[in-house]
């Protein structure tokens, strides 16, 4: 009976806790031991290693993986925020892809904004790194598409000049004034009339998918509870002048898309 529980129950026991603290080295953990340095803060001080080194992104974007992260829900949250591009009038108009997201959200968003006829999909992302790694996943990395280096809190793009901004999971990495400034520069880039498409966590209804969601939060992204309440992007959209937002979840309100639109020029 103990060679058994050795053997098989034992194994059972240490990977996912193997997986556990390696997530935790890289994300939280980083964190806190940059605090404990005192290095210097730098507008990517908030970044994991996970989301900025070359070697480890490239280990853990692997679509199952990221899929089961998600609790499987990854390509409905994706086709939710496609589905509403192809609905969008994008012939000759811009779109603006706020950061790259593991998976396969990029390729699939600059797929069908293409294929409606955008004139340019524009990818921006603070890390180097991941926009190394997002022109990996594209079939044809030049031309309509360009990937360049800035900030989601303070974009270099002009007022008014894309039409549709797709932010997929980048406010629960955030630090709380960074969110509300993300957002604000989110909408200000778009045209009158333009879109912001947002996926993200939201407060699940299931008490046992709420508890699962605060440990997750507290071991991995402590930027992410202020989502449930606080900080919930709807109630901060709907502070911009201009702006309507129509919220939708998934699996038990476990996750949210937001759909939140410019007012058109009167």
């Amino acid at each position: 009976m103990r060679s058994w529980i050795l053997e098989f129950v034992l194994p059972l026991l240490l990977i996912p806790l193997a997986i556990g603290l390696f997530f935790y080295a890289f994300t939280k953990g980083a964190l806190i031991l940059r605090q404990l340095r005192h290095q210097a803060r730098s507008p990517s001080s908030h970044v994991y290693p996970l989301y900025s080194t070359l070697w480890l992104i490239r280990l853990v974007d692997f679509q199952p993986v990221i899929s089961a992260i998600l609790l499987f829900q990854y390509s409905r949250l994706v086709s939710s925020i496609t589905t509403e591009l192809q609905q969008m009038s994008l012939r000759g108009q811009d779109v603006l892809i706020t950061s790259c997201a593991f998976g396969d959200v990029v390729p699939r968003v600059v797929q069908v904004s293409l294929a409606s006829g955008a004139r340019k999909v524009r990818i921006v992302d603070l890390i180097e790194n991941e926009l190394v790694h997002a022109r990996s996943k594209l079939a044809q990395p030049g031309g309509q598409v360009d990937c360049f280096q800035g900030d989601a809190t303070a974009m270099s793009l002009p007022d008014a000049s894309v039409t549709a901004n797709v932010l997929f999971f980048l406010l629960h990495e955030l630090e709380p004034e960074m969110k509300r400034k993300a957002l604000s520069e989110a909408a200000r880039v778009l045209t009158p009339g333009g879109k912001l498409l947002l996926a993200e966590f939201h407060r699940p209804e299931v008490w046992a998918l709420r508890a699962l969601g605060w440990l997750y939060f507290k071991c991995f992204e402590p930027f992410g509870l202020a989502l449930w309440d606080v900080q919930d992007p709807v109630l901060q959209l709907d502070a911009i002048d201009g702006i309507h937002c129509e919220r939708r979840t998934a699996l038990f309100g476990n996750f949210q898309v937001i759909v939140a639109t410019k007012a058109a020029a009167a």
